[in-house]
């Protein structure tokens, strides 16, 4: 993982988050092909959840086995028990990695890997700590296929740096997964909150989740792709196909909507 840096005309710094080894690159070199499913989160609804069983059960269809990464949360068997619970009709069993005494070996013998969502910050630490972060890149840019929701979306990312999580524990390092080559925004809305305060709609006034990423890019310009709760994506390691909605955004463009079906590239550019 580095940093490249290019000097924008204010003369501060802008750093392009890159990934170690591209899975577009991996491909050619004969490897298998990324197989990378994305989600907001935000399934409450009976729509929504069939959405989400569906493209999960067409994910982890080659496989009976599906490793699960708990530790966004602190009670690991208990997050497990619930998320078998809540698939068990897809028909995979679902093996937590907290009860693993081999994780690396766990985690190379995965059918498929499925990192839950929870707070970003205590995952991508969790994940440092247990030295997980390269035998579960490697893993999934071999093959593997991966699942990540809100918390396990950002961690497929170069950094974890656009979460929307209170930091309540704090990592060693912002440097996540890197299997998809932009960063996610997960639980993204258009505009300003409206809260109900009794029965009076009242507006928040606080920060935009635009505003908040257009801080991320004075800072850095990797493209970061905000999604819509209930949305979805999937990544081969060259081309994205989105299910639902979701929000672009690069340095010094104006935002782009993507809509359900949208396929785009690594710099989250329109494809054919």
């Amino acid at each position: 993982m580095g940093f490249a840096r290019n000097f924008a005309p204010n003369n501060s710094i802008v750093r392009r988050i890159e990934v170690s080894e591209s899975p577009a690159l991996l491909m050619e070199g004969g490897r298998k092909p990324v197989r990378v499913l994305l989600g907001s989160g935000g399934i409450a609804t009976e729509e929504r959840r069939e959405i989400y069983r569906s493209l999960v059960s067409d994910h982890f269809s080659d496989g009976s086995q599906v490793v699960f990464v708990p530790f966004a949360s602190h009670d690991h068997s208990g997050y497990t028990s619930r998320m078998q619970e809540f698939l068990g009709g897809i028909g995979q069993e679902f093996l937590g990695l907290h009860e693993s005494s081999k994780p690396h070996e766990t985690i190379s013998q995965a059918d498929a890997i499925y990192v839950g969502g929870g707070n970003s910050f205590l995952l991508i630490k969790e994940l440092h700590d247990r030295g997980l972060v390269d035998p579960i890149r490697e893993a999934v840019i071999s093959g593997t296929p991966y699942l990540g929701v809100s918390a396990g979306a950002n961690v497929a990312c170069p950094t974890m740096m656009t979460t929307n999580d209170m930091p309540i524990v704090l990592p060693p390092s912002f440097e996540s997964f890197g299997i998809v080559p932009f960063q996610i925004n997960p639980h993204y809305h258009p505009g300003k909150v409206l809260f109900m305060d009794g029965d009076e709609v009242t507006n928040h006034y606080g920060e935009s989740r635009a505003q908040r990423i257009a801080e991320f890019h004075r800072h850095q310009d990797t493209p970061v792709l905000g999604m819509w709760e209930g949305s979805f994506v999937q990544w081969d390691g060259s081309r994205g196909r989105l299910t639902g909605r979701a929000t672009a955004f690069l340095p010094g463009a104006e935002p782009r909507d993507f809509h359900d079906g949208s396929e785009f590239d690594s710099e989250l550019r329109f494809r054919d």
